[in-house]
């Protein structure tokens, strides 16, 4: 599964954005020098995320869309199209 797909499973899931995520994840003081372990409990416990998806908006709240360029292309499993992540919705997504 790719990262993309990740995040797109969880909006799936949750109704939810991961840029909608991210707004509340600040609003609740988590930022780029908060641990996974805290944000982790958060999404389990308001939203019953599982650690794999938990971890892709963890990046994605500590990180920002910006991924590395190790899968980009490369056709593997986990391969995404651009080392940028899509943060507003997968409907609105240009690049599926």
């Amino acid at each position: 599964m790719s990262f993309q797909a990740y995040l797109d499973a969880v909006e799936k899931k949750i109704g939810m954005t991961p840029r909608e995520l991210i707004t509340l994840a600040h609003e609740r003081g988590f930022d780029a020098s908060t641990k996974a372990g805290p944000i982790l409990a958060w999404l389990k416990e308001d939203y019953d995320l599982g650690r794999g998806h938990g971890m892709a908006i963890v990046h994605v709240i500590t990180k920002g869309d910006v991924i590395s360029d190790k899968h980009v292309g490369s056709g593997g499993t986990h391969a995404d199209p651009s080392n940028r992540l899509w943060l507003d919705g997968a409907a609105t997504n240009p690049n599926p």
